[in-house]
């Protein structure tokens, strides 16, 4: 078989990947750039050639002003990650999208002496790993894993009969009349001012079995996507969402709730979003512009190998590169979150993620924000841009954990993000 045989089957297999599922643009991209780097090697390819001839765009395209072929590369570019680090961990071919550039690069992956074939050497190579969000699920030992959903389902059950409820029936404890907390509202005003209510987007892994004899993370080598359960979440994202309507609530504002599995492109485009949980869970943060200052990523070596991180991409003074929360083999006694605010795909509307390495880390980051004592701690560090709303940002918290609640956070880290 010759080079560009195996070229043309690794690309392929990637169209037909779960990773690229449902995503008919990326696979069409996918095809132009894999067509163009196998009959013309080494030829650069441009943006305004990709966007007249692959996408239909005019002859008076504008790069400057249409940013559509640098969204949808960097969409390719996240599913490519994606898939070399669950479904193609061991292809013997890896292909790329570097960044900056919209040429594919093949490379092949070198095989270890004592073994025919082993994992890449890490999931995300440190040139791309600003970019790289683990797309695979926690290690859960499995009876721990089977109470929590148990748990899990009760409370999902629970919190929709809340908001059902809520819907129909006054709060009277606050009161239709009460001014809104003043540093909530000061925090939450670019979501307030739109005439939809935002969506809240929690995280929903999928599993496979049944809840009655146990249930285990989906994995997509050798599980039938059809078995698939995906309406399961941790008790933390639970929580969370309950912890944001109310401070909604108390801003005189609802909320539409959404599982991620169900969330699409078009939800992101037309839509104010309020992300609950992970990456490593909430798989849809993978296809939108998402954090890039503190990132989520596991662990390639050591004896933390495999763990879930927040990678702080650029480490300032006093401050470490990796944050992990208590060991999988000790009592949960800390985790680290983060809370961002970035640019989403429409850049009317506004994108909000917080994010913990474990599910009560996700739910320590939501009551920093829906607090008003707490969120104060925040307000002094943003920056109000041309719009009106804040500029970007990212933060980083230290969460304290006690009996599986979280009891304590701590503001350790925070970045002004530029807007390019």
């Amino acid at each position: 078989m010759s080079e560009q045989d195996r070229y043309l089957l690794q690309l392929e297999k990637l169209e037909n990947s779960q990773a690229l599922h449902g995503s008919e643009s990326l696979r069409k991209l996918l095809r132009y750039l894999g067509k163009h780097a196998i009959e013309h090697p080494g030829v650069p390819l441009k943006e305004y050639q990709i966007a007249t001839e692959e996408f239909g765009r005019p002859p008076d395209f504008d790069p400057a002003v249409d940013s559509m072929v640098r969204v949808q590369a960097g969409r390719l570019r996240t599913k490519l990650n994606e898939y070399y680090a669950l479904e193609g961990m061991e292809d013997p071919i890896r292909v790329e999208l570097p960044k900056g550039a919209y040429t594919l690069a093949f490379h092949h992956r070198a095989l270890a002496p004592h073994e025919s074939r082993t994992p890449l050497p890490a999931p995300f190579p440190p040139s791309l790993i600003p970019e790289a969000v683990a797309a695979y699920p926690p290690r859960v030992p499995r009876g721990w894993l089977f109470a929590v959903v148990g748990l899990s389902a009760l409370l999902v059950a629970a919190l929709a009969v809340l908001f059902l409820t809520r819907r129909e029936t006054p709060v009277a404890s606050a009161g239709s009349d009460a001014p809104p907390p003043a540093a909530l509202e000061q925090f939450w005003k670019p979501f307030l001012q739109g005439p939809d209510e935002p969506w809240v987007v929690y995280s929903n892994a999928a599993f496979i079995g049944r809840p009655e004899t146990g249930m285990r993370y989906f994995n997509s080598l050798k599980d039938p996507r059809d078995s698939v359960w995906d309406h399961y979440t941790g008790v933390g994202e639970v929580l969370a969402v309950h912890d944001l309507d109310r401070a909604f609530s108390s801003l005189h504002r609802g909320l539409r709730v959404k599982r991620g599995s169900l969330f699409s492109l078009d939800d992101a485009k037309n839509n104010d979003l309020i992300f609950v949980g992970s990456p490593s869970e909430n798989l849809t943060l993978l296809e939108i512009p998402s954090t890039r200052e503190f990132i989520f990523s596991r662990v390639d070596s050591g004896p933390r190998k495999g763990d879930l991180a927040v990678v702080n991409v650029h480490p300032q003074r006093d401050e470490s590169k990796y944050y992990l929360a208590s060991p999988s083999n000790a009592l949960l006694t800390e985790d680290y979150a983060v809370i961002a605010f970035v640019p989403g795909l429409n850049p009317e509307r506004s994108v909000m993620i917080m994010a913990g390495t474990t599910t009560f880390g996700t739910q320590g980051a939501v009551e920093f924000v829906s607090g008003p004592d707490t969120v104060k701690q925040l307000l002094p560090r943003l920056s109000i841009g041309n719009s009106g709303n804040w500029e970007p940002f990212e933060a980083l918290l230290h969460i304290k954990i006690v009996k599986g609640v979280p009891v304590e956070s701590e503001l350790i880290a925070f970045r002004k993000l530029k807007v390019s």
